[in-house]
């Protein structure tokens, strides 16, 4: 059996989900398996090699790296929003009205019908250098 590192390995890069602190734990959940998938699905670098057990048996591959998540308000969100498209970063939102569709084409038909300005977002996920992911998350906590 091999020993695991004990080194800590530091990313140039950061992926980050801000959640919006009133949403119930089911929401929250559901949020960031949503938001990340779209990072995923999109920027291959993220994505790390396949897993393999000690009977070979394979598994899907994972992001290279942690998520972080954080939350904050209303405000909050919206300002690392726009900090976020200001900057030109990778980013997938969840808004409040995908609480009430029931598939994919329903749920951009609904982020469609609304201008940038007046998203109600409950979730937003970013991926980018550090310092950069950073800025755009400034006035969030990290989640509990």
């Amino acid at each position: 059996m091999s020993t695991p590192r004990t080194d800590a390995v530091r990313f140039d890069t950061k992926i980050a989900v801000l959640l919006r602190d009133d949403l119930e734990p089911w929401q929250r959940l559901n949020v960031t398996a949503f938001l990340v998938s779209g990072l995923g699905a999109t920027l291959p670098e993220v994505v790390g090699e396949p897993y393999e057990d000690a009977d070979g048996v394979a598994y899907l591959p994972m992001f290279r790296q942690p998520v972080l998540v954080f939350e904050g308000g209303k405000e909050t969100l919206k300002a690392a929003h726009e900090r976020a498209l200001s900057r030109a970063l990778p980013r997938a939102v969840f808004t409040a009205d995908l609480f009430s569709t029931g598939n994919d084409r329903d749920n951009r038909a609904a982020v469609r019908a609304v201008p940038t300005a007046e998203l109600d977002l409950v979730g937003l996920a970013v991926y980018g250098p550090r310092n950069a992911v950073d800025k755009v998350l400034k006035g969030s906590r990290m989640h509990p």
